[in-house]
């Protein structure tokens, strides 16, 4: 199983940016995805997740809601992450990572594939 986050890069406050995680294999059906973020000097926090296709619910971190969206596309074997009106406390280092279970679970110890990140930086 292998993950690979792209799209991270410098936005203007209020700005908007997608990032997308690419999956090796049946992970895009089979699996639960979902992005994690860690700031510098912070622990690496939970933001959003998606689970598999057939079932396809979300949960997202109270600081992202009604800002963020995370969505899937078997066909291409990704999953999005829209980000809009970014903040300066979005910044941080952004992973996708994988687990088997259906369960768009924010605990990060409960997903067992994990792609590099792909850095935010919101200005001010």
């Amino acid at each position: 199983v292998q993950l690979q986050a792209s799209g991270g890069g410098l936005v203007q406050t209020g700005g908007s940016l997608r990032l997308s995680c690419a999956a090796s294999g049946s992970i895009s059906s089979t699996y639960t995805i979902g992005w994690f973020r860690q700031a510098p000097g912070k622990e690496r926090e939970f933001v959003a997740a998606v689970s598999r296709w057939s079932n396809y619910r979300t949960r997202y971190a109270d600081s992202v809601k009604g800002r963020f969206t995370i969505s899937r596309d078997s066909a291409k074997k990704s999953v999005y992450l829209q980000m809009n009106d970014l903040k300066p406390e979005d910044t941080a280092v952004y992973y996708c990572a994988a687990r088997l279970t259906d369960d768009p679970s924010p605990g990060e110890y409960e997903y067992a594939y994990w792609g590099q990140g792909t850095e935010l930086t919101v200005s001010s």
